[in-house]
């Protein structure tokens, strides 16, 4: 098994090489501080191929895996050449990825089904999942008017927004049709009992989430962190509710890939060794600290580092007075023994089973036949025991939903969606 960073490595890596991103020119940071793409100078290193790999990510908590590989130097340990981009959207990851122009990326896990499936993309496009990269720690940030539905009180939720909806249109923001934050902010809907079809949903790229809300384009917006904590910190709005709270130690970013790149198997695995590591040594949470000074630098997401580090630690101010909420052991997690990385088939099903209950599909998929297609569950196993990761033996067994108690039975998709009335 290879051995995990410890945070003296970090700390001496830091001090003799200087971290990258830290040291480039003021102006190229403020260039990649714009919601243009950009590239973050790197060290060189050998690929297999003797080709640079191109990984791209949205400035979001979630991408620390990704982004702190390349600064602790491990995939060059592995002995692959990893440039990672900062992208604009997850459109842009999409439209990149299926070009070729980005080899891999920190993407949203339901993205593939999504766009396979031609919710958001052309049908039968294929984006293969290599693993997955964390868990929990996404989140619903309402507007300080619709305070009163309070922190995680669904009754609450429904008498405030109903009301609200009474008087006019409400708009709620997503980041990508039939992504994770599409469906945790439906699946809190429908929770909720607000008919979706009298509001409004529409999709902002991540980091310009807080500043819609403030000229008050949204009623509220369903992210990934930091941008709810930043919302709570600009006192634009408050968390009502984290995506742990719907579905506990959900899937929510992926390794997703580009299909040439999904053959080059030798570099892929060296890859995917180097994330794990990283991901191990993120679920150390004494380096939790050091992880949000560098992915909170202008290069990479551009936030407070210490509210990075706050949620990271699952130390949440709610906002509009509501206190401060500390998660024990459901905050985001990157690898928690290798229960956090390993594709299940059976999570694909479920995403695709509410792209039916949602409308995005008139008709249920080929579930089965989908989910082969585009996990590369093998590949995951190989690594991990490679590197002596445990792989869960819990895929293709029904699950639970937190927030409304429904189970999810992988072997019958679509009578699973019976308990919700039918679809």
């Amino acid at each position: 098994m290879s051995k995990s960073f410890t945070r003296r490595d970090f700390l001496k890596k830091s001090s003799m090489a200087g971290i990258a991103a830290l040291m480039v020119p003021s102006a190229f940071l403020a260039a990649c501080g714009s919601t243009q793409e950009s590239t973050i100078p790197q060290n060189s290193g050998t690929s297999g191929s003797g080709k640079k790999i191109t990984i791209g990510f949205i400035p979001l908590t979630d991408c620390a895996s990704v982004v702190m590989a390349k600064e602790l130097g491990i995939y060059e340990k592995y002995g692959v050449d990893v440039e990672v981009t900062k992208e604009a959207s997850w459109a842009s990851v999409r439209d990149k990825l299926l070009s070729g122009d980005l080899d891999a990326a920190h993407c949203l896990f339901g993205m593939p089904f999504s766009v396979y499936t031609g919710v958001g993309g052309a049908a039968g496009s294929e984006l293969p999942i290599a693993m997955l990269l964390n868990a929990n720690g996404q989140g619903i940030t309402l507007s300080k008017d619709l305070v009163q539905a309070g922190f995680r009180d669904i009754q609450a939720a429904k008498s405030v927004i109903e009301s609200a909806m009474a008087e006019r249109e409400l708009t709620f923001a997503m980041t990508f049709p039939g992504g994770t934050h599409d469906l945790w902010l439906r699946y809190w809907m429908g929770a909720v009992g607000i008919e979706q079809s009298k509001t409004q949903i529409i999709t902002i790229p991540p980091p310009q989430m807080v500043s819609n809300m403030q000229v008050g384009n949204m009623d509220g917006y369903s992210v990934g962190e930091p941008w709810n904590g930043v919302g709570v910190r600009q006192d634009i709005g408050f968390t009502h509710i984290s995506s742990q709270d719907i579905w506990q130690d959900h899937p929510e970013k992926a390794l997703v890939l580009n299909k040439s790149f999904s053959e080059r198997t030798d570099e892929l695995k060296g890859v995917m060794k180097a994330i794990l590591e990283a991901s191990q040594w993120l679920d150390d949470l004494d380096n939790r600290k050091e992880a949000a000074k560098v992915i909170g630098h202008q290069a990479y997401v551009n936030a407070p580092p210490e509210e990075i580090e706050n949620r990271l630690l699952g130390k949440y101010n709610l906002g509009g007075d509501l206190g401060e909420y500390v998660y024990t052991d459901d905050y985001m997690l990157f690898h928690k023994g290798g229960n956090v990385n390993f594709p299940r088939k059976s999570h694909a099903m479920f995403f695709m089973s509410q792209y039916v209950r949602f409308g995005y599909l008139n008709n249920h998929p080929d579930y089965e036949q989908i989910a082969n297609k585009l996990i590369m569950q093998d590949l995951y196993k190989e690594v991990a025991a490679e590197m002596d990761i445990a792989i869960p033996d819990d895929d293709m067994k029904p699950f639970e939903l937190k927030i409304d108690g429904a189970i999810f039975d992988p072997e019958d998709p679509a009578g699973s969606l019976e308990q919700y009335g039918g679809a």
